[in-house]
């Protein structure tokens, strides 16, 4: 697998290029938002993005826009701004996931890993390959997503779990919590506010190929279902 590293400390880089290397990745560096961005566009088969902010030329929210007109790749954002809005800004633009500076490299991998796990993962093969709810066709081996009317509605990684997750259990309520442990497949260790975030993105996207159907409810107090 091929992991691109962009931040314009060159020791972050360096780093964290190290890491990935022994955990047995190929490592593509780059320096600023346009080279990120160049060596993207070039290396089709990256796999995973780690992408900081604050980078010349381009930051990393403009990379992140950029990719996500037309990629799903999954994205980790590293940021050294510490309020939860600046956090949620950068997965609102589209990443999976974030890391704030200074940071434990060990952390990194493990989110990494973590991503790149849930990016493949198989599904309990008890679930049908294919959902419909509501007016959406969910297509698990795919991990691909349409309204009825053939639209097709874009999603990343955790969007599509967190849909998945829903759908294939209907009227069952998930907490915040559940969502998170199941999706990003490790304990819930971060703010509610990142799985409310995903889902606020995922139903933007759900609502705006369904002229606002709302599929995704919430129970306030408790967590989110979907009905059958």
């Amino acid at each position: 697998m091929k992991i691109l590293v962009a931040d314009d400390d060159k020791e972050i880089v360096e780093l964290l290029s190290i890491y990935i290397k022994n955990e047995g990745y190929d490592v593509i560096q780059a320096y600023d938002g346009k080279e990120a961005l160049s060596k993207i566009i070039t290396n089709p088969d990256i796999d995973l993005l780690i992408l900081d902010i604050m980078m010349p030329k381009m930051d990393g929210l403009e990379v992140v826009k950029e990719l996500r007109k037309d990629s799903q790749i999954p994205i980790i954002m590293l940021t050294a701004k510490t309020t939860d809005m600046d956090k949620i800004q950068g997965l609102i633009t589209g990443a999976d996931d974030y890391v704030t500076k200074p940071f434990n490299p060990l952390e990194i991998m493990a989110r990494v890993k973590s991503l790149l796990r849930r990016t493949n993962m198989q599904v309990q093969t008890d679930i049908p390959d294919l959902l419909e709810v509501g007016p959406l066709i969910i297509k698990k081996d795919s991990h691909e997503v349409e309204t009825d009317q053939g639209i097709k509605i874009q999603l990343t990684a955790l969007e599509f779990g967190i849909l998945y997750l829903l759908a294939s259990h209907p009227n069952r309520v998930f907490s915040a919590e559940e969502i998170f442990e199941r999706v990003w497949q490790q304990e819930s260790l971060v703010s509610a506010k990142t799985v409310m975030v995903h889902v606020s993105h995922l139903r933007d996207k759900i609502e705006e190929a369904t002229n606002g159907e709302k599929v995704i409810q919430t129970v306030w107090g408790v967590g989110y279902k979907i009905e059958g």
